[in-house]
């Protein structure tokens, strides 16, 4: 008689596997008996103030937008306001042994740096100014620097 081919090991790999696959079974059986017929996906609406809601929204809050009104891009320089380029400050640094200083803008408070070059009347520390800006290889630089 020949001996079975099915040995021990194999015999209990078989086992864990029917488990499994019956495990899984009664968990998509319990998942099935557990959702409630009636009850479908649950829906997340937005208000006419873009937050989301459970409720539907109201259509008599529906705001119409012309499609024409609405601009895409960056406006057009004509159409910004062209601000004055004089602008006015406080020395809070100058070197006139080396040609170079610092003012303080009146309205945001940046420093810029000034160099001679660019300066037209003798200032010193302290001086209200009143200067020009203009881009310079590590940022802005005061040009044109006169005593108020």
């Amino acid at each position: 008689m020949a001996k079975s081919q099915q040995t021990f090991n194999k015999s209990e790999k078989e086992k864990k596997r029917l488990k499994k696959r019956e495990e899984k079974r009664k968990k998509k059986e319990a998942l099935k008996a557990e959702k409630i017929p009636g009850q479908g996906i649950q829906f997340a609406y937005v208000d006419h103030n873009g937050n989301l809601t459970d409720t539907p929204p109201d259509p008599t809050m529906k705001v119409k937008v012309d499609a024409e009104s609405i601009v895409i891009g960056i406006p057009k320089k004509e159409d910004m306001e062209e601000e004055d380029p004089v602008r006015k400050g406080k020395v809070s640094f100058f070197d006139s042994s080396k040609g170079f200083g610092f003012i303080i803008d009146a309205e945001n408070q940046e420093k810029y740096f000034t160099h001679v070059s660019g300066i037209i009347d003798e200032i010193t520390e302290n001086d209200k100014v009143s200067f020009e800006l203009e881009k310079g290889l590590k940022g802005m630089n005061a040009v044109k620097v006169q005593k108020i």
